[in-house]
């Protein structure tokens, strides 16, 4: 029985609801990773992100390969930067939103009656 739709993109969802594999993700949009390279850039323990790239890489987000004895990692799809960039213009339009709403929310200097 195949699965519907809604429950493969809560999965997806799913996988991309962890701080580090969003940041892994962002760097893997802009070139090619070695791992030693993502440790650098990312504040995290090494075991942590090798437990986090095997998510990214069994769910289809990220490939692998090895080069002289050192494992790089890419972005599956240039599609996932897309994803990355809407989430940023829907977050900002969010803020947006609710500064619009404090301003009106705040007290006028004039006394209403």
């Amino acid at each position: 029985m195949t699965r519907p739709l809604y429950e493969a993109k809560a999965e997806f969802f799913r996988t991309l609801g962890h701080p580090a594999r969003i940041r892994i993700l962002e760097l893997l949009c802009e070139r090619e990773y070695a791992v030693h390279e993502l440790l650098a850039r990312i504040e995290i323990e090494p075991s942590n992100l090798s437990q986090q790239l095997g998510v990214l890489r069994r769910s289809g987000l990220v490939t692998q390969t090895r080069r002289d004895g050192q494992v790089f990692y890419t972005a599956a799809a240039p599609e996932i930067n897309d994803l990355l960039i809407a989430a940023r213009a829907v977050l900002l339009n969010l803020i947006m939103e609710r500064d619009v709403l404090k301003r009106e929310l705040r007290p006028s200097r004039r006394r209403v009656s």
